[in-house]
């Protein structure tokens, strides 16, 4: 998973402090998903992060992709301006492109907030569900914390998985036993001829 930039990682935390202040939080996890995907395509960005166009046309652009059927109906009305002024700030620093990642770090944010931890469980062939939640299990009684697990496949760990919570990365695969060995046994030739 991306880390946010730092810009990112500012509105939204700005965005959790207003939802947090409004008691609007999940209002807002739906604007902001909502928004990016509004706003996420090459077309839309071409329009509001266009320097050339004056900053009023742009902002009419993001207000018509923000009023959109689809979009209203996943903004709350109280949180719509506010959505607005955001995306406005965003259009005004030619930042649009970050909204998707704004999202993230807010999802981040409110799990944080609510206890939950997000993991990402990557296996070389998909898990059944009875594999996930015994993943999630596991991952819970380490954690202490509620799991959210994301799931991803990668063919060339052979056996096993790896699974990220947060920055720390555990390894039970197949192919980082095989490495672990290998620098195992690299250090240990060394040693034998630098010894000798």
């Amino acid at each position: 998973m991306a880390r946010p930039t730092s810009a990112a990682r500012r509105f939204a935390e700005a965005a959790f402090d207003l939802a947090r202040r409004d008691g609007t939080e999940d209002a807002w996890r739906a604007a902001l998903d909502a928004a990016a995907a509004a706003l996420g395509s090459e077309a839309a960005l071409r329009i509001v992060e266009n320097p050339a166009l004056p900053f009023q046309e742009r902002l009419a652009a993001v207000r018509a992709a923000l009023g959109a059927e689809a979009v209203r109906g996943a903004v709350d009305e109280p949180v719509a301006s506010q959505l607005v002024n955001l995306v406005g700030l965003l259009v005004e620093r030619r930042r649009v492109a970050q909204l998707p990642a704004i999202a993230r770090e807010y999802d981040r944010l409110l799990d944080r907030s609510r206890g939950i931890v997000t993991a990402i469980a990557t296996t070389p062939v998909a898990l059944s569900t009875e594999e996930v939640a015994a993943v999630r299990a596991k991952l819970e009684s380490m954690t202490g914390a509620t799991v959210s697990l994301e799931t991803a496949v990668d063919p060339s760990l052979i056996g096993g998985l790896t699974v990220r919570v947060g920055d720390r990365l555990y390894d039970a695969s197949v192919r980082g036993r095989l490495e672990r060995l290998r620098s195992q046994l690299v250090a240990g030739t060394r040693q034998a001829h630098g010894g000798g």
